[in-house]
């Protein structure tokens, strides 16, 4: 079976929704890009909102000469959309799924490949939490307090037995990769 892994970026305050500029995937700093890089070979499967897909697709696919390597990497990496509404995905190796996500995605992890990436989505990420399909978190925490935004564990959100899958990571930007591997009898409320 293969791995879904939340990957988000957040403030420290917990916040994953972007509400400022405190995020561009352009001025990372060359570590904490290998860093990433790392883990991208590892997964050959993007989870994505609808809204966060046409977000990427209306970036990604524009960018040229990208020293970071992320261009190459999302453009060509196989898509997964969830959506009710969106009919062509428009953007090469993407596939809607379409219908009851949670099944989908546990159809989708039982098909032979690598890890699965979540990123982003905040509303299809917290019904992956819900739902126990999560395998591990890996949390780029932004050294800002935006004071507002949501955030990737909603009030009510209760998970045990997470066990550190790395040891903490800080780069030179200020960044700190925090994760951990969420057990097989993953309790979410």
């Amino acid at each position: 079976m293969r791995s879904l892994i939340i990957t988000q970026n957040m403030t420290l305050d917990g916040s994953v929704e972007m509400l400022g500029d405190w995020f561009d995937p352009q001025l990372q700093d060359d570590d904490l890009i290998a860093e990433m890089r790392r883990q991208d070979l590892t997964a050959d499967a993007l989870l994505l909102g609808r809204q966060t897909f046409e977000d990427f697709r209306s970036y990604w696919p524009h960018q040229v000469d990208d020293p970071t390597g992320i261009a190459e990497y999302v453009n060509t990496v196989a898509k997964y959309v969830v959506s009710c509404t969106l009919i062509d995905p428009g953007w090469e190796n993407s596939t809607i799924l379409s219908g009851e996500p949670v099944q989908r995605i546990r159809k989708l992890k039982a098909t032979p490949g690598g890890d699965i990436v979540a990123t982003g989505s905040i509303t299809l990420c917290q019904s992956l939490i819900g739902a126990g399909l999560v395998d591990e978190y890996r949390l780029f925490v932004y050294p800002i307090v935006q004071g507002a935004g949501r955030r990737l564990f909603p009030d009510g959100t209760t998970i045990s037995g997470l066990r550190p899958a790395a040891v903490p990571m800080t780069f030179p930007s200020g960044v700190t990769l925090v994760s951990w591997t969420a057990p097989s009898s993953l309790n979410a409320t």
